[in-house]
């Protein structure tokens, strides 16, 4: 049976499953997932948990060894098996079809990996879990109902966000539900149970630093260079780390070069901007550095990325601030010397 993760709550309600699979690409909704399942196994009656990492050279029979195995402690035990990469191999799919088919009474096995996909989804082993217990898809939401889900979020925490609020911390999350989630629980300490409007919102969201890496990035973006040296230099004096200033770098340019890659190609830049799900309120934004550097230029940047890398983690000479200011500066448009 497959469930949504919203949908666990009542089906674990009706009594823990023999089999549990997780699996998806949404942190947050993986983690309240396992966090769930677990808390619902105490509340029945599972007093004895035991974890197995099935990594490469994992020993399979320990899984049907120890579910058949009789505990001295507790009469129900929950079997947590983590699956990195999501690929149990030969060995390990046969085992878990196997134990699909002559599962223990009073053992409850809870199977959790990463994204699926369709060739994986369609595998015999993931079709005789889902067969014989319940199969758990974290997805990330569609960016247009995030804002909704952030209310609903926060209104159960017992803080109610206007509809612009919500807007503000959807965008400032970029579609990560576990970033969104971290920040209710920060307006929650801030402010307690009340309503909050865009104006607190903001407050609270956007730290105190003065300058941030959200404010540096979209300056740059937008072809600001004064304003970009400015915020260069705050970051500097507050002490952030230059690894945490380039991992902005980096990340902003690597969707930046696809996007040029697909301009190249005479694809619309609605489609482009679309396929690239770039928030409404961050279009003026790319599309102002989109038309300020063609693919090469961009692809130039991102390979000085990995060499202000090795500056950073000292395997190059340099000094990281120098050249993350230069990388900085040409990215809003700087023409500068070798």
């Amino acid at each position: 049976m497959r469930v949504r993760p919203e949908q666990l709550a009542n089906q674990l309600a009706r009594g823990l499953a023999p089999i549990y699979l997780v699996h998806g690409d949404e942190p947050l909704q993986i983690r309240e997932s396992l966090d769930a399942i677990r808390s619902a196994a105490r509340d029945q009656g599972y007093d004895e948990r035991m974890v197995f990492e099935a990594e490469r050279g994992f020993d399979w029979n320990r899984l049907r060894i120890e579910a058949d195995s009789l505990s001295l402690f507790a009469a129900k035990r929950l079997l947590e098996l983590r699956l990195p990469g999501g690929k149990p191999g030969d060995q390990g799919a046969r085992a878990l079809k196997d134990y699909a088919a002559q599962r223990s009474p009073g053992v409850s096995l809870l199977v959790s990996t990463g994204k699926l996909e369709g060739s994986a989804l369609r595998s015999a082993w993931v079709k005789a879990l889902d067969g014989a217990g319940v199969v758990v898809q974290a997805r990330g939401l569609d960016p247009r109902q995030l804002p909704r889900w952030v209310q609903g979020r926060a209104a159960a925490s017992g803080v109610r966000l206007s509809a612009e609020a919500a807007r503000l911390l959807a965008e400032r999350g970029e579609g990560n539900m576990l970033a969104c989630a971290q920040e209710i629980d920060k307006l929650g300490l801030l402010y307690g149970q009340r309503d909050l409007g865009l104006e607190q919102v903001a407050a609270a969201v956007f730290d105190s630093a003065r300058y941030t890496l959200f404010a540096l990035i979209d300056s740059a973006l937008a072809g600001d260079l004064a304003r970009t040296a400015r915020i260069l230099r705050g970051l500097r004096g507050e002490g952030t780390e230059p690894a945490l200033v380039l991992w902005a770098l980096g990340r902003e340019l690597r969707p930046l070069c696809s996007m040029a890659y697909g301009l190249a190609r005479n694809e619309p830049v609605e489609k482009v901007l679309a396929d690239h799900k770039v928030w409404e309120s961050r279009t003026g934004l790319v599309r102002s550095a989109l038309r300020r550097h063609a693919l090469s230029s961009l692809q130039g940047l991102l390979r000085k990325v990995g060499a202000v890398d090795g500056v950073v983690k000292g395997a190059q000479a340099g000094t990281p601030w120098d050249e993350l200011t230069r990388l900085t500066l040409e990215l809003a448009g700087a023409e500068l010397k070798p």
